[in-house]
């Protein structure tokens, strides 16, 4: 039986090597993906045969839309300058790459400062990445799920974070990923959270649906398929639904399980 289809665009994060073929594996509207080590320092590689043009073309031609995640490491927040001066480097050239990709946003960690600093330098740094680059594309900034002194777990830091890019940058292409798994496990109720986040930010500009291995407010970033971990299945759809933005499953399982959970979205949201 196939899967009723809904308006919104829904996909999964994919490997690198061949976001199309994933894609089209999953039954997916978008793929995430990285361009290289998530947990590296090196310059972005595309490694689809062809290269960025080929995998733009691709796309395209598939009606796929793309995202590109940058790495872990990425932390423009912090007050270590051989943490944060690399990551600035870096965030340019993720951005330059994903847009060369045809990518529709760049999405990255919120980051964090560190212990016994003050919040407002984190902020503060933020604020200079965008005052130094001019983003080719959408660069979206994700809640996170764990840390006393991460800059997206709690929303009142978020609010401070954006109060502060508001007044010093151009927002045009500032945007917001919501995370579910990262908001649950972080402390933040889903139910209204769309709501919540809309009156910091003004917009959702991505979902990443998730369920959750740990329980809420634990501070763990470990994702689950839906139905298998703390979080009810349906308060995932409602926050897909009430956001109205595009959506992407970084659940576990492979085309299959991701698959699975694609499917449900599509059966439990509106046409």
């Amino acid at each position: 039986m196939t899967a009723a289809r809904t308006g919104l665009r829904i996909g999964a994060h994919v490997d690198q090597a061949d976001p199309v073929a994933e894609a089209a594996a999953r039954g997916a509207d978008l793929a995430q993906f990285f361009l290289g080590d998530p947990q590296g320092w090196k310059a972005p590689t595309v490694q689809y045969d062809g290269g960025a043009a080929a995998l733009r073309a691709a796309a395209s031609a598939a009606g796929l839309d793309l995202y590109v995640h940058a790495p872990y490491v990425l932390n423009v927040a912090t007050s270590n300058n051989r943490i944060r001066i690399p990551s600035r480097k870096l965030l340019e050239q993720h951005a330059a790459a994903a847009a060369e990709v045809g990518a529709r946003g760049l999405i990255v960690h919120g980051g964090h400062v560190l212990k016994g600093d003050d919040p407002a330098t984190g902020v503060d740094n933020w604020c200079k990445t965008f005052e130094r680059m001019t983003p080719p594309l959408p660069i979206l900034i994700e809640n996170t799920a764990g840390g006393d002194s991460a800059m997206a777990r709690r929303f009142e830091r978020i609010a401070r974070l954006w109060e502060a890019l508001d007044s010093r940058v151009d927002m045009s292409m500032i945007g917001f990923c919501l995370d579910t798994c990262h908001a649950h496990a972080g402390g933040e109720e889903l139910a209204g959270i769309v709501d919540r986040v809309k009156a910091i930010t003004g917009r959702v500009d991505l979902v990443h649906a998730n369920d959750s291995r740990d329980t809420f407010d634990s501070g763990a970033d470990r994702h689950a398929n839906f139905g298998s971990g703390s979080i009810d299945p349906d308060a995932i759809v409602a926050v897909v639904q009430a956001a109205g933005a595009p959506v992407v499953c970084e659940t576990p399982g492979g085309a299959e399980g991701q698959g699975s959970d694609i499917a449900f979205l599509r059966q439990h949201l509106p046409g």
